[in-house]
């Protein structure tokens, strides 16, 4: 009771005060995981996708704009695929197909693009099994190939030592990349495991086998390479087939430590680099990746692992490629510091915008935001995200707009607009963005109050523009979200 008191007032007085100058452009996306939703096998084809898109218009309405979608959470396929098995999360049963057959990831991509958001194919590289009493289907590739694999308290992982584990997650890289029409693939933060007290990762074998062959005398170093190989191998992959298709990694929230590391943020936690064997910081510095999130859940003052403190070293490092943030929705129902009748929602919002290295947000878990926990959703429906915004430009990949539309008019309820052919896939058309201004404003593109569409539709219906006449003008954003000039301006 005390926590919805907190979220119900901070709404209030966020609400009730001026808020912060909404940004044209932010990431804003969300993840939404299917290990373990054991509730999927339960539900009917048309349940399920009645679930995923109520939960993806909940989603719109708070905001976001980005989706990472859950398609490979044990060495398994949410989707339909000749390399890896049906993943038990869907049909109860590893390697059962639903019945009737559809494409759970198709789908998500057309529901996402349908409503102006990108999906992100979410792929966890190494885990097999999640506890002991799992089994696995004999086509799976840990019971064709077991050599390549190692059992390390009670869970199956591929041996990232192992150069044919890399290639079997490369193999699935390029089938998703080259059959979908993902905006992104996505890694989480399982790459060597996290370690259990007392036991270490069963790979002597293989460092003996590849490690000083390769020039490593230091099982950790040689481990880091190993995880830095995939990454620059994956990002190599995707590039080659679309190379509009980003690839971003979010990391464990601690890099190092300081002392450990006199590079190390003022904290004592798990250190991604040491006990991961993951140097993201250098990934994004080498272009490695398009963006890292950082996984930042803890709450502003945690002992250990302070929010703040976090937040501003990942800042700080002034890494290549885009920076988001993963939150943690618990945590916005801390109390803040200096005001304890309030939660911490305020002074978060205000890091991510204030901060100019960052560019945006990811919300875990996105299911709870679309349910509505904590009442956050309506803070950023109303509040923060009471605005669309623009993904930031991929500048990195590409940085040339695409052509304007070419023609626009009105009629019959509708704004029409055309655009020319183009043959450089890299300035497609990804969206339109539709802006609606009064006749007597003068129309500021960088005021995102006035977006009423982000489409992929050729026309915008004007029912709801009861107050109008209104004037209006479209752009076209391509797959690295640069924006065109604008169209002729059209009254209706």
């Amino acid at each position: 009771m005390r926590r919805l008191l907190l979220t119900l007032l901070t709404i209030v007085l966020t609400l009730g005060a001026a808020a912060q100058e909404l940004p044209l452009r932010e990431f804003r996306g969300a993840w939404l995981h299917i290990v373990g939703n054991d509730g999927l096998k339960k539900m009917s084809q048309d349940e399920i996708r009645s679930w995923l898109t109520g939960t993806l218009d909940s989603l719109q309405m708070c905001g976001c704009n980005a989706v990472f979608f859950q398609v490979r959470p044990e060495a398994d396929a949410f989707y339909i695929s000749d390399i890896e098995p049906w993943t038990r999360y869907l049909t109860g049963t590893q390697g059962k197909a639903p019945e009737p057959l559809w494409d759970p990831l198709r789908f998500m991509i057309e529901q996402c693009h349908s409503r102006g958001m990108e999906l992100h194919a979410w792929l966890n590289p190494y885990r097999v099994t999640l506890n002991s009493t799992e089994s696995l289907v004999s086509s799976h590739i840990a019971r064709r190939n077991p050599d390549i694999f190692k059992k390390y308290s009670g869970q199956v992982y591929f041996d990232p030592g192992e150069p044919a584990s890399r290639e079997h997650v490369l193999k699935v890289v390029r089938d998703i990349v080259t059959r979908y029409d993902v905006d992104g693939i996505h890694f989480d933060d399982y790459f060597y495991p996290y370690p259990v007290s007392g036991r270490s990762f069963p790979d002597d074998d293989t460092f003996a086998k590849y490690g000083r062959a390769q020039g490593f005398r230091n099982k950790a170093d040689w481990r880091r390479n190993n995880t830095t190989l995939l990454i620059h191998e994956t990002q190599q992959a995707v590039k080659e087939i679309k190379p509009w298709v980003r690839f971003g990694v979010s990391p464990f929230g601690i890099h190092r430590n300081y002392p450990e590391s006199p590079e190390g943020s003022r904290t004592n936690g798990l250190s991604c680099y040491n006990e991961l064997y993951a140097d993201a910081p250098a990934w994004a510095q080498a272009g490695d990746v398009d963006y890292l999130a950082p996984q930042l859940y803890w709450k502003i003052g945690h002992r250990n692992a302070d929010y703040e403190i976090l937040i501003n070293w990942w800042n700080d490092q002034h890494l290549k490629g885009h920076l988001y943030i993963g939150q943690s929705i618990e945590t916005f129902g801390e109390p803040d510091l200096k005001d304890p009748k309030t939660t911490q929602l305020a002074r978060k919002m205000e890091l991510t915008r204030v901060l100019p290295e960052v560019d945006g947000n990811v919300w875990w878990p996105g299911w709870s935001l679309a349910d509505g926990t904590l009442g956050l959703a309506d803070s950023l429906a109303r509040c923060y995200q009471r605005a669309p915004a623009l993904i930031p430009a991929y500048t990195d990949i590409d940085d040339v707009p695409p052509a304007p539309v070419s023609d626009i008019w009105a009629s019959h309820g509708y704004v029409h607009w055309r655009v020319e052919p183009v043959e450089d896939p890299m300035q497609e058309p990804h969206f339109y963005i539709v802006r609606r201004f009064e006749m007597d404003e003068p129309a500021d593109m960088l005021d995102p109050s006035h977006i009423v569409a982000v489409t992929r539709e050729t026309s915008y219906e004007t029912v709801d523009d009861e107050d109008g006449p209104f004037y209006y003008i479209v752009t076209v954003v391509d797959r690295c979200w640069n924006e065109s000039a604008s169209s002729d301006e059209i009254v209706y």
